[in-house]
């Protein structure tokens, strides 16, 4: 008895491990949030994860691109986020949990357009 309990229970996890590794959020700093302004460069609207790439123009003058990494087009689907939502050139302010090591990027909370259309890919579009 003790041995199949065991072995289903090794079975068990060895089914959820790859579902944890694959929704891991350890590289993002989910205590802290930043918030840039800047210009889409692209929205790679892909599975399993899209990605929104912004020029952010720095105090200098220099660019610097940032990355929020988001859900993936079915569930941005659900939650009113097209490709055609977010085409390159438009202007956004977008907060998200950055990378523990300090590179450009983050993972997606909240984006506001100019005409102040809110975009959160996990709860759902808000139009002002």
């Amino acid at each position: 008895m003790n041995k199949l309990r065991i072995l289903t229970g090794l079975i068990l996890a060895m089914t959820l491990m790859p579902l944890q590794a694959h929704h891991s959020t350890a590289m993002f700093d989910d205590e802290r949030e930043i918030t840039v302004t800047g210009t889409i460069k692209e929205f790679q609207y892909t599975n399993p994860h899209s990605w929104l790439i912004i020029d952010v123009t720095n105090d200098d003058g220099s660019i610097t691109t940032w990355g929020f990494e988001a859900e993936g087009p079915t569930t941005l689907t659900r939650s009113g986020i097209r490709k055609s939502t977010l085409p390159p050139g438009t202007k956004i302010t977008i907060t998200g949990h950055p990378m523990k090591d300090g590179r450009s990027a983050a993972a997606w909370v909240v984006a506001e357009l100019e005409d102040g259309t809110v975009l959160n890919p996990r709860a759902g579009f808000v139009a002002r």
